[in-house]
């Protein structure tokens, strides 16, 4: 989304927010130099215009990291594959649901605890109404890793 439309402490609070969301109001305030109620009113508006559309929580693995795939699925009509998009909505491990062009009609990512999730999530995504055929590739290691800001 086009942030044109933020000034710079809108900036700087959702930048705050992107490195972690749970950042106290209190906390953002007196990076800004606001008061502590324009900020949450600034984040509301930034809710209610789009710019921030939701948190997430990223688990620690205890013992590791997560097991990931990328999955190019190949949906059986791509005009009409809102149930597979659906379907994928429904998986918790999917962290990731880009539509592409070209070959694939989407790529999925699967972060799991275990080798056997992400097959059983495999088989879980081939077995959907709607998806014509899969192939998987396995992460081996993350060399970069960024949020978006």
């Amino acid at each position: 989304m086009d942030r044109a439309g933020l000034d710079g402490i809108d900036q700087s609070i959702l930048a705050e927010l992107t490195r972690n969301a749970r950042v106290p109001h209190a906390v953002l305030a007196s990076k800004v130099m606001l008061s502590r109620n324009a900020v949450r009113q600034r984040i509301e508006r930034m809710e209610r215009q789009g710019y921030i559309q939701g948190y997430t929580v990223v688990a620690g693995e205890e013992g590791g990291d997560s097991v990931s795939a990328f999955l190019m699925v190949y949906r059986k009509d791509r005009m009409r594959g809102a149930d597979v998009l659906a379907a994928l909505r429904a998986i918790p491990e999917v962290v990731l649901c880009d539509v592409l062009s070209g070959d694939f009609d989407l790529i999925v990512r699967v972060e799991a605890r275990t080798l056997g999730r992400v097959q059983e999530i495999w088989e879980e995504i081939a077995a959907i109404p709607g998806v014509a055929d899969t192939v998987t590739a396995m992460t081996l290691s993350n060399v970069i890793r960024r949020r978006s800001v």
